[in-house]
């Protein structure tokens, strides 16, 4: 069984003729049109989809019962604040056309029909998923093969689509990573994914490919499982940073370039402890695409809509919330409610209950609330993660029967007789006043009691350790691991591996070195890989989110920095770990202060019952711990998850058990330089004799072949044509939609 999303087919007039005909000839005649009809609609949809407009998919909910799952994502371009070619303006929570000068006596224009983003009146350019910010969700079972066809319809840039959480296991070349596991999807062209979902959880897909994520190309991928019976309502929620005025390209170029505005220098912002969190722009957030702008001087906002999320009291509410910012983190809480925390990156966690959660880019978060307060409308808080928090983003949580208004309920204030607890804090401590309890993820516990971390064996095992860091070079700033900044190849690695010609192993590398080249591991099957990730020296600045592809790993220990416990403000790095350069140097080669250490004799690993993830803060002047086992063969991306971090080379390859890569696809594209740098071999004949063209083997054709299938299958549509021309000339009925 396949399940397609509904498709409404706009047809041409067939039936021209107006021949009057008997009622029972016409049903027995219009039973016929509708076989053919079906057939040839069945065929087109097959062939190319582009022959037929797709009505927009708001949400697609596989059946549960169906083996595949089928729809599409149409990438393009929109712009915000539009409706119906009128520009829109935001009032008391709604959206009017321009036009209107009474919204008391207007009917506010529907905004699920406009990117309304934070209400900004000057029309921006997103690039997005099904015209939709963020995407369409898309929710399937476990177990489900699922197939996306993703229609470019940019005018002049690429896409891929990367399927974050999910480890594409035995389907590496469906990962979605630009230049890794296939070639860009070049515009007008479209790329069908086709894999199966085996890891359920709250997961999102985004773009893969410079910095496109951030300009609107991403959306939720929820996963549940097939076999149960859940009858707990729920709610996604994607949370993000958005910038007006700069966006991420700009915001990448003066980090490598210059960064300078209006005559005023680099400006960072800093989170809780002292700890720089960015030199972005950042003018607002958004929650499921919508948010307010609020005025840094007056503080006011410009009264644009808010997403609404509706209860009924008595009832237990599961919220899914995915991280889909760029280089922001978020504090995320419920005026009046408790958040039990139950699940991150589609893993399940022994519930803590909390006031708030701190959320990355590439995280996700399962919370449950209890409707136990008094029917009305209470704020939903998403504060960035600053010193003094002032930029934020709202949403509305409304209990069936609240009245339509916006909530006048406050924050909880934390006190010494009723502290707060914050879960996936980056930091040790907040300051002694702030009465606020950090809960690091590495204090979290798995719910499974049956998995714990895998075993490192002599031989039978990697151990790697590498330092995430800015490697500060003259006039610029790069983004690195361990000294290498990533470059991306000229061809997709997974299916032209011999084709990259940039890798680090010819690059001039070393101590307080910055290099800048192709950066890849190697690692066998079966065996188990440890990694640990410092934060140090002179170019740890910041936290950062690491992402993983391929795999969910067993997170074993956080050591994070020296805080003061008075004031919370961070004091030095974490004394673990050792940069032979000293504290000044980019410590490119970090190994452990303990000696002992080196060979996995860790002291306060958490192996038994150890969370999972496949994307951990990487705190300042810390480290993290975690391990996997290598059994996913294939080229899989570690990068940092804030945007232009990654763009800027904060990256490497994890080249899985390279003998066993199943083959690509048959007709994957490829991608090279053109002249190619790359030229397979040619044989030399053995002997003087002519050489010859090689037998036909089993699976080629000839061009003859080729012209002779199109001949066929144009003589079928023509006959089809014939046939339904005769049958329409004796039919009144027209079709307006198909089902598939």
């Amino acid at each position: 069984m396949k399940h397609k999303q509904t498709i409404k087919v706009y047809r041409f007039k067939l039936n021209p003729c107006k021949k009057e005909v008997t009622e029972k000839q016409n049903k027995k005649k219009e039973k016929i049109f509708q076989t053919i009809n079906n057939i040839i609609m069945n065929l087109w949809c097959g062939i190319l989809v582009t022959l037929i407009v797709i009505e927009t998919v708001i949400c697609f909910n596989c059946d549960k019962d169906a083996r595949e799952c089928e729809t599409s994502l149409i990438i393009e371009q929109r712009i915000s604040m539009v409706h119906q070619y009128k520009g829109v303006y935001p009032s008391k929570g709604a959206l009017y056309y321009v036009d209107v000068t009474n919204t008391s006596a207007a009917k506010p224009v529907d905004p699920q029909e406009v990117i309304s983003l934070d209400g900004w009146e000057k029309t921006w350019l997103v690039t997005v998923a099904n015209r939709s910010l963020p995407g369409p969700p898309i929710i399937v079972y476990v177990g489900q093969t699922l197939i996306v066809h993703v229609i470019n319809k940019l005018h002049s840039d690429s896409v891929t689509i990367h399927w974050h959480g999910l480890p594409m296991k035995g389907e590496p070349y469906m990962d979605g990573s630009a230049f890794v596991s296939q070639c860009p999807i070049l515009p007008g062209q479209t790329f069908t994914y086709r894999f199966r979902v085996g890891l359920e959880g709250t997961h999102y897909y985004h773009s893969h490919i410079g910095n496109q994520r951030a300009k609107g190309v991403h959306g939720p991928l929820i996963v549940k499982p097939r076999g149960e019976n859940i009858n707990i309502k729920e709610h996604i929620m994607t949370i993000q940073d958005f910038n007006h005025e700069w966006g991420i390209d700009m915001d990448t170029n003066k980090m490598q370039q210059g960064w300078f505005d209006k005559r005023e220098g680099f400006k960072f912002i800093f989170s809780p402890g002292g700890v720089p969190l960015t030199g972005l722009y950042v003018t607002s957030g958004l929650i499921n695409g919508r948010g307010r702008y609020h005025d840094p001087i007056t503080n006011k906002h410009n009264e644009a809509p808010l997403t609404v999320f509706q209860i009924e009291q008595g009832q237990q509410y599961r919220f899914r919330v995915i991280g889909a910012g760029t280089g922001f983190p978020f504090r995320v809480s419920i005026d009046n409610h408790k958040l039990t925390v139950i699940a991150s990156d589609g893993y399940a966690l022994k519930p803590v209950q909390a006031e708030s959660f701190i959320i990355y880019p590439g995280e996700r978060y399962d919370f449950l609330i209890d409707a136990n307060q008094t029917i009305s409308n209470y704020w939903i808080r998403g504060e960035i993660v600053e010193m003094d928090p002032a930029r934020r983003v709202e949403a509305i949580l409304r209990y069936v029967g609240a009245t339509i208004e916006e909530p006048t309920t406050s924050k909880h204030q934390c006190s010494s007789n009723n502290r707060c607890v914050v879960v996936n804090c980056p930091n040790s401590y907040y300051k002694e006043t702030a009465y606020t309890d950090c809960v690091t993820y590495n204090q979290l516990e798995a719910e499974a009691t049956d998995d714990p971390a895998p075993v490192l064996e002599p031989g039978k095992s990697h151990n790697f350790f590498f330092n995430f860091a800015f490697n500060l070079i003259p006039f610029s700033v790069k983004s690195a691991i361990s000294g290498k900044s990533f470059l991306f190849p000229s061809v997709a690695a997974l299916s032209q591996p011999k084709e990259i010609t940039k890798l680090c192993e010819k690059a001039d590398c070393g101590e307080n070195k910055t290099c800048y080249c192709t950066h890849s591991i190697d690692v066998d099957f079966g065996k188990t890989v440890q990694m640990v990730f410092s934060n140090h020296g002179a170019g740890s600045l910041t936290h950062h989110p690491l992402h993983l592809h391929g795999y969910s790993f067993y997170v074993l220990k956080m050591g994070l920095a020296t805080y003061n416990e008075t004031t919370g403000m961070i004091m030095g790095d974490n004394e673990d770990i050792l940069c032979p350069g000293g504290s000044n140097s980019f410590c490119n080669n970090p190994t452990w202060s303990n000696s002992s250490w080196t060979d996995g004799e860790i002291p306060g690993l958490k192996l038994k019952s150890p969370p999972r993830k496949d994307t951990i803060i990487i705190p300042k002047g810390g480290y993290v711990i975690f391990r996997f086992i290598a059994d996913n063969p294939g080229v899989w991306m570690l990068h940092c998850h804030f945007k232009n971090h990654f763009t800027d080379g904060m990256a490497l390859l994890i080249n899985d058990s390279f003998s066993r890569h199943p083959p690509p696809p048959e007709g994957f594209p490829v991608c090279h330089d053109y002249p190619r740098m790359y030229k397979p071999p040619v044989t030399t004949p053995t002997s003087s004799a002519p050489t010859m063209a090689p037998p036909m083997q089993e699976g080629m054709y000839t061009r003859a072949d080729y012209w002779l299938a199109v001949g066929i299958l144009i003589g079928i549509i023509a006959i089809l044509l014939i046939i339904i021309t005769y049958m329409c000339c004796k039919s009144t009925k027209k079709a307006d939609t198909y089902k598939t």
